[in-house]
């Protein structure tokens, strides 16, 4: 699952896609995690409306960080 969930972050390292690209079709749980996680996480990011945060919020984080 780590590598799964590295691979739909896009944080796994070339030799960990590498890795479960080959060893993919052995896994029938792997594969059916993959695609369970793919969907979720494209569902997800298809119905999340991305808004910019208001700058007086940004400017409360950045004094509450610097303080």
């Amino acid at each position: 699952m780590k590598i799964i969930q590295a691979i739909l972050d896009d944080e796994a390292t070339e030799a960990e896609k590498d890795h479960f690209r080959e060893n993919m079709d052995k896994c029938i749980p792997c594969i059916e995690s993959y695609r369970l996680e793919k969907c979720i996480k494209d569902s997800l990011n298809n119905k999340i409306v991305k808004k910019p945060c208001p700058e007086s919020i940004l400017n409360t984080i950045i004094s509450k960080i610097n303080s």
